[in-house]
């Protein structure tokens, strides 16, 4: 568990440095492991020009892109925190965590330059950021940001000096809270090098397989995947964003044989017209994540040959959790599986004590992969691993075969289209509106994204209209945040505690969502 990740790039570069580690579809480029190491170590010595060093924090606001995981393996070389941004976040959110991070350089794509130049104005809000990357060329770039491309012409590709590993930490993934701030999870090269062990150890993965990382790789269900592909010497294919058609005709073309995709990516994707009439005999299996897969969806895509592995797992468990084999899908259906092979879970309830089989109870798990803790919150950090144990906030019952089915959410979290949407964040939002006297934000089902934000809404005038309160939540929440619908209520039920009694409002309000 000690080595240093961006070491790691370097030993696969020299047992394999011709084969092919990375294809850039967008760019329309292609890298040997060789090839990218070389890159990586530019990227090193071209950060090191700005003055970037070991724990400096280092934001990626990127599409994905060779860049990205360029930076992401140089700061690693360098003991540098890579940062990765959510790109569908708006300012404030963005502003809220380089804030928080205290990140000194912001590495950023051209797509993003106008929300960039909108944070860089924003003397206010305190950011300590000195280096400003700009990674595209544009016509009315600013002067105050460096051109990456500029940074890396001519720099030196030798190997820099690795003083970082173990438990130096490698990167801070920001998740919502249930506060509705950000919270930072640390994970340091050794949890990362666990992850790695315990997710080859349990999936099925060939040194010659071609993964195809279409998840955006600010979120750990990608991060990992790519990390675990160019670990074991197999090669990644990186798409900027998911566009349905555009995959089958890339497992095609790039003879794919493995991806990640969301149950709503995956429904769509069936409706590609004639997808069937392409060869994607390659593609042996698809690994799907953050709802379960419904039998139906299994079964469609058992019939063309493609099988289906589920996974549960979370940003501070740095992606492993548990795991459902296609051979158990069907059986099991609604099952998360049982955990990873170096993955220990349980089942307690509010005592502290494991519950038996069919009665439920919060999932904990245990493994070295678990996050180090929040950053800069030791608060939270004490609610969550406890014991060396991650508490999840998951309410789930396993059965006499020891798979886990999750329930239900004691931090009442709606995971939409794969995103993390936190109640929390939703209302504090609206709580904001002048006419606004009480919010309660629940998850409805949705077809096309899983679930989707739902508000129940205690107005103060009768003149207050749905379509004023998303007006109003615009550009304050991430599109994917927004409620897609809005009712109003006299009261929020609550408990004798003033706690909202959300089941009773899902009850009320089953939905489905609106689409």
């Amino acid at each position: 568990m000690d080595y240093n990740l961006g070491d790691l790039l370097r030993r696969r570069a020299a047992i394999s440095p011709g084969h092919e580690a990375l294809v850039d579809l967008a760019a329309d480029s292609r890298f040997s492991f060789a090839e990218l190491n070389e890159r990586v170590n530019a990227c090193c010595h071209a950060l090191q020009g700005p003055g970037v060093h070991k724990g400096d924090r280092v934001a990626l606001l990127m599409l994905n892109s060779v860049e990205f995981v360029d930076c992401f393996y140089a700061a690693a070389k360098l003991g540098a925190i890579t940062v990765p941004l959510n790109w569908r976040l708006v300012a404030d959110e963005l502003a809220f965590i380089l804030k928080d991070c205290g990140a000194q350089t912001l590495v950023f794509g051209s797509e993003f330059a106008e929300i960039v130049e909108d944070i860089h104005d924003r003397e206010a809000e305190g950011s300590e950021i000195s280096n400003w990357i700009e990674v595209g060329e544009r016509a009315q770039r600013q002067a105050w940001a460096a051109s990456y491309d500029d940074l890396l012409a001519g720099a030196d590709r030798s190997e820099p000096e690795i003083t970082a590993r173990g438990d130096d930490l490698v990167f801070i993934m920001y998740t919502s809270g249930t506060t509705g701030l950000p919270k930072g999870a640390m994970h340091s090269h050794a949890t990362v090098n666990a992850a790695l062990l315990t997710v080859l150890s349990t999936i099925d993965f060939r040194e010659r397989d071609r993964n195809l990382i279409v998840l955006p790789l600010f979120h750990v269900g990608a991060l990992m995947p790519i990390i675990s592909t160019l670990y074991a010497g197999a090669t990644a294919v990186v798409m900027r964003q998911f566009n349905p058609a555009q995959m089958w005709q890339v497992i095609e073309s790039e003879s794919i044989t493995g991806t990640l995709a969301v149950p709503a990516m995956l429904n769509v994707m069936l409706t590609v017209p004639k997808f069937q009439s392409r060869d994607i005999s390659t593609l042996r299996s698809v690994i799907s994540g953050a709802t379960p897969v419904p039998v139906a969806l299994i079964e469609k895509y058992q019939n063309i040959g493609i099988e289906i592995h589920q996974v549960y797992g979370l940003t501070e468990s740095g992606g492993p959790g548990c795991y459902l084999g296609p051979a158990d899908a069907v059986a099991h259906v609604g099952s998360t599986g049982r955990g990873y092979m170096l993955t220990d879970i349980r089942l307690i309830d509010e005592q502290g004590n494991d519950v038996p089989p069919g009665e439920p109870g919060q999932v904990i798990m245990r493994g070295h992969h678990n996050m180090v803790g929040y950053w800069n919150r030791p608060d939270a950090t004490a609610e969550t691993l406890r014991d060396g144990w991650l508490y999840t906030g998951d309410v789930a019952i396993r059965d006499e075969d020891g798979f886990i089915t999750i329930h239900d959410r004691i931090k009442d979290m709606i995971i939409s289209g794969g995103e993390n949407v936190y109640p929390a964040e939703v209302e504090n939002v609206l709580l904001q509106h002048p006419d606004v006297a009480d919010v309660a934000v629940i998850g409805q089902p949705s077809e096309r994204w899983g679930e989707s934000a739902f508000a129940c809404v205690v107005r103060k005038s009768d003149a207050l209209q749905e379509a004023a309160l998303m007006t109003h939540c615009d550009g304050k929440l991430a599109r994917f945040k927004l409620p897609k619908g809005v009712t109003f209520i006299d009261e929020i039920p609550r408990n004798p505690t003033g706690k909202p009694l959300k089941r009773v409002l899902r009850e009320q309000y089953p939905g489905p969502a609106a689409e």
